[in-house]
């Protein structure tokens, strides 16, 4: 009785240098494919966690500054998305469809703000958030009256083939959306350390009155942090189109899992939130392609529930920050 080929010899008495004969080409080869597999999931789960994220973030500004968890928060994504769909569609060149898109996002959640939320800033949290579902209503109906029903695509912002990453595919545009996050990351960073208007925002986020008495007017606080996350928001809608397509319904879901990415992060960290993020769009895109495709819009559900219950200060939050 002889060994057989391609089964090696019983652990712990491994020999050095196992002849290629020995070596088993049908595990290595679907290893091979399982790693591929793998990376691919995780390519695209990061690539829509990005936005996902870019969401969060608009959600940790809002309700840092102004203590209002802004469910209409993804219909800036979907008005940025349909402006610069219907933009390129009119021959805009792509720089202008994004200045286009952003400021027509930003200009709607400066008149959200100053119409919605600033004459009831007293009302009581559940009120704000019962006026942000109506103003995603509100938004929704408009979108489909203006820009009708039909989904909207237009090509990635980069030709080519997919980039191969460890034999996995990532497509240009991908790595337009990761860069965007990376970037507005970066900015929102320096904007908070730096910009004499971010640490204002920072100052009414840690004590308003404080910062009343410093001469910082909460009313513009608030304005700015809703401006600014909606222009976040509209800019995404932008990078997004190429991967998806633009809807007048795509906002709810982008809502959901935005908030999501925020808690995750532990609602009152930008950081945390594009975290957040990124591991939602993971473990949505694994779950989808290991469990089944059906699963992957209960995820952002069940992550939401098992963080409130185990973790409701969020797993990636900053030790010590809090919303006074």
């Amino acid at each position: 009785g002889g060994r057989r080929r391609g089964v090696g010899p019983p652990l712990g008495r491994q020999r050095k240098g196992t002849p290629l004969n020995e070596i088993n080409p049908g595990q290595t080869f679907h290893t091979s494919l399982l790693v591929d597999e793998l990376l691919q999931y995780l390519i695209g789960g990061l690539s829509q966690g990005a936005i996902y994220g870019m969401v969060g973030v608009g959600f940790v500004m809002i309700y840092n500054v102004t203590g209002v968890v802004n469910f209409a928060q993804g219909e800036f994504v979907m008005v940025g998305a349909m402006v610069a769909s219907t933009l390129m569609a009119a021959g805009w060149s792509l720089p202008l469809v994004f200045v286009g898109a952003t400021l027509a996002a930003a200009a709607l959640g400066a008149l959200t703000e100053r119409v919605a939320i600033a004459p009831a800033r007293d009302s009581s949290t559940m009120t704000l958030i019962i006026i942000t579902i109506g103003v995603t209503f509100a938004l929704e109906g408009a979108a489909l009256l203006v820009f009708g029903a039909s989904p909207r695509r237009y090509p990635p912002f980069s030709e080519g083939e997919p980039i191969d990453i460890l034999g996995a595919a990532m497509s240009r545009q991908s790595l337009w959306v990761l860069g965007f996050a990376a970037l507005v990351s970066a900015l929102l960073w320096w904007f908070f350390g730096a910009a004499t208007l971010g640490k204002a925002m920072r100052a009414t986020e840690m004590d308003p009155m404080a910062a009343r008495l410093q001469g910082i007017h909460p009313g513009r606080m608030s304005l700015a942090a809703f401006t600014i996350s909606t222009a976040i928001a509209g800019a995404a809608g932008v990078v997004l189109v190429p991967i998806t397509s633009a809807s007048y319904d795509m906002g709810v879901p982008l809502a959901l899992k935005g908030f999501t990415a925020a808690v995750v992060g532990g609602l009152v960290s930008a950081p945390g939130a594009v975290v957040g993020g990124l591991l939602l769009g993971a473990i949505e895109f694994l779950a989808a392609g290991y469990i089944s495709s059906g699963t992957s819009e209960g995820i952002a559900f069940a992550v939401l529930f098992l963080v409130l219950v185990l973790r409701p200060s969020g797993l990636v939050s900053t030790v010590g920050a809090k919303r006074v």
